[in-house]
């Protein structure tokens, strides 16, 4: 097991922007939720996800192709979570990730997390990508699965325990909008308390 990144304090840091982590299970809608309040907000969008995919289809290889790679060769997502950390050390961000909120923890302004029933979100996943649901679920299963083994041996941290966040949704009981308010709402008094400590500087 290898520790979690070393961070700096970056909530003590008023000199950066403002970081809030939008993380959750593949389906559960954290994506669009991210990416709609970084652009509310004025802040810059980061997936992890997306550098993710990026490195399966620089390599000609499935997600879940990726992510059994990834069991065997830690350099995949110590590389991408590094990455992570030394962009929330500049700010200014709304970070859509699975392990961010625990890699951060103590220090950004906000940690959300999105859920849903897994046959809810394995529906919303084959709608999304046009594939039948059995596909969907076994590739959502083995895909977290696969996480949640690569971040225990790597860091001893279980993405299955939600006690780090400061706000827990349900997009299943919520429609998008009433979930989104929850979340905008929760991300503003965390830009209003950051404002406030800073001397009036988000």
């Amino acid at each position: 097991m290898r520790h979690l990144p070393r961070r700096a304090d970056l909530r003590a840091d008023c000199s950066r922007g403002p970081v809030i982590v939008v993380s959750g299970p593949p389906g559960s809608g954290k994506s669009t939720y991210a990416r709609r309040l970084a652009e509310d907000l004025g802040l810059e969008y980061y997936s992890t996800g997306s550098i993710f995919r990026r490195i399966a289809a620089e390599r000609g290889l499935s997600l879940e192709e990726l992510s059994r790679l990834a069991e065997r060769d830690p350099s995949i997502d110590l590389m991408i979570d590094r990455a992570t950390v030394e962009a929330a050390g500049r700010g200014g961000l709304v970070i859509d990730s699975h392990l961010a909120a625990w890699l951060l923890a103590g220090s950004a302004d906000l940690l959300v997390y999105v859920k849903a029933p897994l046959p809810v979100r394995v529906e919303r996943i084959a709608s999304r990508d046009g594939v039948d649901v059995w596909s969907a679920l076994k590739e959502t299963l083995a895909r977290e699965w696969s996480q949640r083994e690569r971040f225990l041996r790597l860091y001893g941290v279980d993405i299955w325990d939600t006690s780090i966040f400061d706000v827990v949704v349900d997009t299943s009981v919520y429609n998008v909008e009433e979930a989104y308010r929850i979340i905008a709402t929760a991300a503003r008094e965390a830009l209003r308390r950051r404002e406030e400590a800073c001397g009036g500087r988000r």
